[in-house]
């Protein structure tokens, strides 16, 4: 029993998208920020780790305060992922 819930442990810990190794920074183009919904509309490249064309979309934003660091039109780099069903930037640069 102690092996396998540490095992549990570990898989939930490794599939953390904080955690999460190798998700490739995408480009794109910042179209749109809704502060009050926590969401940012991109216009992107290919999203490799979630088979994604290049497109246009709305994204919910991991953390709400990493809608402050951005304007529309801004040219940035982003990570990308699935978390609660959702499709969330976890991370975004300039």
């Amino acid at each position: 029993m102690r092996i396998t819930l540490a095992a549990f442990t570990l898989s939930a810990i490794l599939a953390s998208p904080a955690l999460a190794q190798g998700v490739p920074l995408v480009s794109g183009t910042v179209k749109k920020i809704d502060s009050e919904q926590g969401k940012l509309t991109l216009d992107h490249g290919p999203i490799k780790n979630l088979d994604m064309d290049g497109m246009t979309m709305v994204f919910k934003a991991a953390d709400p305060a990493m809608l402050k660091t951005i304007k529309a039109g801004d040219k940035v780099k982003f990570t990308a992922e699935r978390v609660n069903g959702q499709l969330t930037v976890t991370k975004i640069q300039k």
